[in-house]
């Protein structure tokens, strides 16, 4: 078929009048390898229980091509099931509306339209029914009409593996895998009469990004998500009311743009040791750590109060004796989560006898999961990969740096989690000096949301950035739909790309 000659191309619903020229157009199409084609009665039940599910194609008013699908619920399927199971003896008794899969149970193009890349069009339009139905995925068993030539010498996993390096040439599943469909098993048996693929089929699936699972709560699934980031300016405070009167002015400023999450820097309460800056550092931090439950009990009530999810940044904890950096999470449904530092640096550890934390999670919320390191974690990418393999959609990072030195590391590290972990990351410190603090004099900051760097994406992966050594409030938008986009059509996958059978990230110690 030249393409010149072509004047109309129409994807149109399958009806029962198509099925004389449907008949014909099967058996051209698969040359006598299957032994059957659609009865009449079959067309009209398939359009009647689905017809969203039945297409054709046709060139010039001719039937060039056709799809057939149903929607199943995955859980009742089988894993070593045949085509018969599916069709129920043509019954089609495994259609559910209320399913969760869509099922393909039937693609051709007949052999004169080939290509033209119609295929590509059926498959793009199942695709979309299974987006706008919200359904998980679409699967369906797919022939290996070349294997019979090799099935002496390859298991038909061996044939798919080779198959998958362009070693040989299977039309069927290279244009499969083309289209993004992935392997999931090989069936025996799965349809009787196919000598070509020696009746072996693969399951082959497709993941749907946007799917949503369906929430039974009074609740909204959010997929654009507003973060409001605190670039905390240090002063001093006579009290620990004159600090809450700060911290709650910003909560409601971020609270009243309709912010998600207010991120405070860590150790933002440090000015509080003024008083005690008579003590040596590891007694004047310790009195400073007899603040932290009050702070904690009030960010909470402001996190009801404001309606907003507030990262409570880091402050010091005594537990047994021992000096933990430690922040919290105050949802605003009134629960509370607590966070540590894993990785404390050498003048936290020399000059104040800061303990190394062992607490590491992501943390469910009502816009994403979450995850959140404290300043120096950042800087160990193994720390965001267990959190990316948990399934973190936003890595929050409090700190406090001293030096441009020291922001940068925290910077660059924060835009490479986001690279590699394809997340958000969103980072905020404190600006100013407290010259009445020992060891924490001055501070350097420029708190800012890094992205991927794909299509989708800024192309410098900066989505906002505050002024730097400024204090103020960073408002950004991100949204996670983008987030599954990237992870299944990125230009490149840094998730599914990792090498698992060559090098893995594992937790030795584990007191989530």
């Amino acid at each position: 078929m030249e393409e010149h000659k072509i004047e109309n191309i129409e994807l149109k619903y399958l009806t029962v009048d198509d099925f004389e020229e449907l008949k014909s157009a099967t058996l051209e199409s698969y040359g006598g390898v299957l032994d059957s084609f659609w009865k009449k009665d079959h067309i009209a039940r398939l359009t009647t229980i689905f017809p969203k599910g039945q297409v054709v194609i046709k060139i010039d008013g001719k039937l060039a091509g056709c799809a057939l699908s149903l929607v199943v619920d995955y859980d009742k399927i089988e894993d070593n099931h045949t085509y018969a199971d599916i069709i129920e003896g043509d019954k089609f008794k495994n259609h559910d509306p209320d399913g969760d899969v869509l099922y393909g149970i039937d693609v051709f193009i007949k052999p004169e339209y080939r290509g033209l890349r119609l295929g590509r069009r059926l498959y793009d339009y199942r695709k979309e029914v299974c987006e706008e139905l919200n359904l998980k995925g679409i699967v369906f068993g797919g022939r290996m009409p070349n294997y019979h030539k090799f099935q002496s010498e390859l298991t038909p996993k061996e044939y798919i593996e080779k198959v998958k390096r362009k070693e040989i040439h299977d039309p069927v599943l290279n244009f499969q895998i083309s289209n993004d469909f992935h392997p999931l098993r090989i069936i025996k048996g799965y349809l009787e009469g196919d000598t070509a693929s020696n009746e072996y089929a693969v399951l082959m699936e497709w993941d749907n990004v946007y799917y949503v699972k369906q929430n039974k709560k009074a609740s909204t699934v959010k997929t654009v998500v507003r973060l409001g980031l605190i670039q905390w300016q240090m002063r001093t405070y006579n009290s620990l009311e004159e600090l809450m009167q700060q911290v709650e002015y910003f909560v409601d400023s971020v609270a009243a743009y309709r912010s998600d999450f207010a991120l405070f820097p860590e150790f933002f309460n440090a000015p509080l040791m003024a008083k005690y800056n008579h003590l040596h550092e590891p007694d004047a931090i310790r009195e400073l750590a007899k603040y932290t439950k009050v702070i904690v009990e009030k960010m909470q009530q402001l996190s009801i109060s404001y309606n907003i999810n507030i990262i409570t940044g880091s402050m010091p904890e005594l537990i047994d004796d021992n000096l933990f950096n430690v922040g919290y999470l105050c949802r605003r449904d009134g629960s509370l989560e607590r966070y540590e530092k894993i990785h404390v640096t050498p003048d936290e550890a020399k000059v104040w006898g800061m303990q190394r934390g062992n607490k590491l999670q992501t943390f469910e919320t009502d816009a994403g999961k979450i995850g959140i390191l404290i300043c120096y974690d950042s800087e160990f990418p193994e720390l965001s990969r267990l959190l990316s393999d948990e399934g973190m959609d936003i890595l929050f990072v409090p700190f406090l740096t001293d030096t441009q030195n020291g922001y940068s590391r925290v910077r660059l590290c924060a835009q490479a989690r986001a690279i590699e972990n394809e997340c958000y990351v969103a980072i905020a410190g404190s600006v100013g000096n407290l010259p009445n603090v020992n060891n924490m004099d001055i501070q350097y900051a420029q708190s800012a949301v890094f992205t991927p760097c794909d299509f989708s994406f800024p192309s410098n992966g900066i989505k906002a950035e505050a002024t730097t050594n400024t204090e103020m409030i960073l408002v950004a938008d991100v949204d996670l739909s983008l987030l599954r986009e990237l992870h299944s059509f990125g230009a490149v996958k840094n998730l599914k790309d990792r090498r698992k059978d060559f090098y893995n990230v594992v937790r030795v110690n584990d007191n989530k």
